[in-house]
């Protein structure tokens, strides 16, 4: 007997689902309590399918939210259903996924896709068959809506369809997609597409084997009259090129031909689709030879479709010029993550190229301008000047242009080959960044922000210029957007004036006490979102001109805002991110000049992580009633307490030995989480620089930890561990001696392992010569085997402490076991020379070496070795060291 509901029952559930469609929010909460309250009862889920396959006479909506409130529960408590009601489910979807109501079958296919990817592909072997033979229905309902739920499950669950638990179903379900390209029905070609589509990128064997029916199927619809149809050729080709070159390129020149038609395709859905097409295009390496001959043709419309359309400017309230004072919306602002801190040896902290192609916010979604003006900046980085003869004639008339959305996109397009054509833009740029210095105050806002953008797109050669040319004048219009009365000005104006800090350092100097003064208006003018990009621009600052900061004045107009902000956000507030970060900037580049401020500062970080460390550890005891903390609060504040111990040194002493914060960063450094372990160590490292003598106790705890994360798998925490050790070697001297074989052999390891990145490479050599320094007798017996890497990675690292202390070790090994060297003395003799002024001792333990092997091996023999070094080499040691 098949089920029925009670009368009662349904009329209830009936009256919730209208309620919940209601305006009134406290009538929705309600609402969800009661239905989330009705899962206790086993047959709540039967209700909800009947209404939404069997009540043909409720109205639509209120049938397919009874449907998505369904699939809602299969998400959070499949596993609960009892086996007949999983049962009577799957057999009322399978049976109504032919709904005459394209709503009601597209949330039928929502249903099957969301119990098929809840493992049960496996437990449902009649569903793929199913639908598969539902496609020859004659009914066009039924049709459409079995390809709706393949092209779900499709998307859903690409990878499993491709296994050998299911019996490979791909190997009948793409040859029969493949005969619906030519359906009459434009929704069943465009499915059909869409459904081999997810099986491109993984290479799937069984579309493999149909590659070149799947290509001729895709030609035979490029011209589709169907827009969705069209969208979904283009993805294919744009996938193909990155999977199946081979088969592409004997019909590329259709294609290229194709694919400008379509990316000036009136639906700008498809124009996107297409456009897509040259990005890809520019990372392969046959692009230029494919591409040469339509520059001429492809540019233009490129840059035509960096226009915004009159939609754009009505999302993006192009109209509205004065928007300062009105607050930001929450939803607005973006979620922000901190990225914790990586220590480098040379001044080249990750420099993350912030080249965000101009950031729309309300369009912050890809779209056809900013695809077209990437595909551009690809594309400039591919061709490099041969772009300009083509793209130069239209910048003149764009950038020159009466009307201000063609002005706009052409100083976009200026911006987006900035870093592919800028060899070729160096003649033009004493014209244009006057120009552009202008267009900073032209009436339209959006003018005003791209220029902002293009301008620090050229901010490497301002600075290389005098500065009362373009410096200047760049600066005192950028601080003035800076203070637009328009926030998306605002927002690119910061951003600018930050890419402009890195750029040009410590040039920035003179210009400091009017910088400040315009960045700390800012705060009292700025509304949330501009707020936290303001933090960036001043943590930039902080970094760029590092203790030139630290005078009285300065420091008196900069802290007492930021303090006053400090002091306004609560501890679970995450302002308190971008806050933090910029603090600890400021901490590092003030030194003692931070002194007056620290004490509460790091008090609360050490606050923020004992909290972080409780809320973890009763989430874990009883997950039911505690939520798990955002160790992101943690992250920061351990970077920010090493900014601290980075800018007061030892001054930090009384606030270390009054707190518990090495017993803190015990279980900071054996958190499960990779960037918590990550900021520990760098703060062991500062903290073993700033105050040893509280740091020594623990030595014997910490050790164990430290080389257990010397796992190059997880690169940040593997770096900052090494340079931690490197650090705590210099500092425990010969006493490091039982601590040795913990970390020696996975540093070797390291250091001999192809594809380590440079950084890794750098900190683990230095970290290698420290305990060689202060233990030559258990590092020496290994130089063999690490010897050559170790002189590669260094060479090429400026003078420095490190380096120094690092030198010095390589020297008391090689002296300890002088055979180790032999085989790669070129190796070492190159690193030797890449010293530039090293101390007098330490050059001279390079004089002892190097006359110490050539009078072992003879006049003769050292002749002969030395006729293999390069000339620049052969000369400096002839004239630093006379070998």
């Amino acid at each position: 007997m098949e089920w029925q509901p009670d009368p009662a029952g349904l009329q209830q559930i009936l009256q919730l689902l209208k309620e919940s469609q209601s305006p009134d929010t406290d009538t929705q909460r309600a609402v969800q309590q009661k239905l989330e309250s009705l899962n206790q009862y086993p047959d709540f889920n039967n209700y909800l399918i009947y209404v939404l396959t069997k009540l043909k006479t409720e109205d639509e909506p209120t049938r397919s939210l009874s449907g998505l409130i369904l699939k809602n529960n299969v998400k959070a408590h499949y596993s609960n259903f009892p086996a007949q009601v999983t049962e009577f489910v799957k057999k009322e979807c399978l049976a109504n996924i032919g709904d005459p109501s394209p709503l009601i079958r597209a949330t039928i296919g929502i249903l099957i896709t969301t119990i098929a990817s809840k493992g049960e592909l496996q437990n449902w072997p009649e569903l793929l068959p199913h639908l598969c033979s539902l496609l020859d229905s004659n009914d066009y309902n039924t049709c459409e809506g079995a390809f709706g739920a393949l092209q779900k499950v499709c998307e859903d669950s690409a990878e499993l369809l491709d296994c050998d638990a299911l019996n490979r179903p791909l190997n009948t379900m793409i040859p029969k997609f493949l005969q619906y390209f030519k359906h009459t029905s434009p929704k069943i070609r465009s499915h059909a597409i869409a459904c081999v589509n997810q099986f491109i990128i993984s290479r799937t064997q069984a579309l493999m084997v149909h590659i070149d029916v799947f290509i001729e199927n895709l030609f035979a619809l490029a011209n589709d009259e169907d827009p969705e149809v069209r969208k979904n050729v283009c993805r294919a080709l744009v996938m193909l090129q990155e999977v199946r070159m081979d088969r592409l390129i004997p019909h590329m020149h259709n294609i290229v031909e194709y694919m400008l038609l379509r990316t000036q395709d009136g639906d700008e859905t498809v124009a996107l689709e297409a456009c897509e097409f040259w990005l890809t295009l520019a990372e392969q390496p046959i692009c230029k030879e494919v591409l040469s001959g339509y520059l001429d043709r492809v540019i233009p419309v490129l840059v035509n479709n960096t226009r915004y359309s009159e939609i754009d400017i009505i999302l993006l309230k192009g109209d509205v010029e004065e928007d300062e004072t009105i607050p930001d919306r929450e939803e607005d602002i973006r979620p922000r993550f901190h990225k914790a801190k990586t220590h480098t040896t040379s001044e080249e902290q990750d420099g993350q190229e912030s080249s965000d192609l101009d950031d729309d916010d309300a369009l912050s979604d890809w779209n056809l301008r900013k695809c077209s003006a990437a595909a551009l900046d690809v594309l400039a980085n591919v061709f490099r000047d041969d772009l300009l003869p083509n793209l130069l004639p239209i910048l003149k008339e764009t950038l020159f242009h009466p009307d201000w959305e063609a002005k706009e996109s052409g100083i976009l397009v200026l911006g987006a080959i900035a870093e592919g054509c800028m060899n070729g833009m160096v003649q033009h740029l004493p014209d244009l960044v006057p120009f552009l210095i202008k267009s900073l105050s032209e009436k339209k806002a959006l003018v005003r922000s791209i220029t902002c953008w293009t301008l620090s797109r050229y901010a490497h050669w301002i600075v290389q210029q005098q500065h009362e040319l373009y410096l200047k004048p760049l600066m005192t219009e950028l601080l003035k957007r800076v203070l637009d009365t328009n926030k998306r000005v605002q927002e690119a104006a910061c951003s600018a004036f930050a890419t402009l800090e890195e750029e040009a350092c410590t040039e920035l100097v003179p210009y400091l006490g009017y910088i400040l003064e315009t960045l700390v208006y800012a705060f009292n003018k700025y509304q949330h979102k501009n707020l936290l990009i303001l933090y960036d621009a001043i943590g930039t600052l902080a970094d760029s001109v590092g203790n030139h900061l630290n005078k009285a004045e300065y420091i008196n107009m900069l802290m007492p805002p930021l303090i006053a902000k400090w002091n306004s956000l609560r501890d679970e507030d995450k302002d308190l991110f971008p806050l933090l970060e910029c603090l600890s900037s400021v901490a590092t580049a003030l030194q003692s000049g931070f002194l007056p401020y620290s004490e509460p500062v790091y008090q609360r970080c050490v606050n923020l992580v004992q909290q972080n460390l409780q809320q973890s550890m009763a989430a874990l005891a009883q997950p039911d009633q505690f939520e798990p903390p955002d160790k992101d609060f943690m992250i920061v504040a351990l970077d920010l307490l090493s900014g601290l111990a980075e800018g007061l040194n030892e001054q930090i002493e009384p606030l270390v030995s009054s707190s518990n914060i090495l017993s803190l960063l015990f279980q900071c450094m054996q958190d499960k989480m990779p960037e918590v372990r990550q900021s520990s160590f760098a703060l062991l490292g500062d903290l073993t620089k700033a105050c040893f003598q509280h740091v020594k106790p623990c030595i014997a705890d910490f050790m164990p930890i430290l080389g257990a994360n010397l796992n190059p798998e997880f690169i940040s925490v593997c770096n900052n561990a090494t340079w931690a050790i490197g650090e705590i070697s210099i500092q425990m001297g010969a006493d490091m001696q039982p601590y040795v074989a913990l970390v020696l052999n996975q540093l070797v390891d390291i250091i001999n392992r192809p594809g380590t990145p440079k950084t890794l490479l750098e900190n683990t050599a230095i970290t290698i010569g420290r305990l060689g320094y202060v233990c030559p007798q258990e590092v020496a017996p290994m130089l063999q085997q690490f010897i050559r890497p170790w002189c590669t990675s260094l060479r090429n690292i400026r003078d420095n402490e490190e380096k120094d202390s690092a030198f010095r070790g390589i020297c008391s090994m090689i002296h300890v076991n002088p055979g180790g060297v032999v085989q790669d003395f070129i190796f070492f003799c190159d690193a030797v020379a890449s010293w530039v002024n090293p101390k007098e001792d330490l050059k001279e333990m390079f004089f002892r070496i190097l006359h110490g092997f050539k009078n072992q091996v003879g006049e003769e023999n050292w002749r002969r070795f030395s006729d293999q070094f390069p000339l620049p080499l052969k000369e400096r040691l002839s004239s630093q060291y006379g070998v």
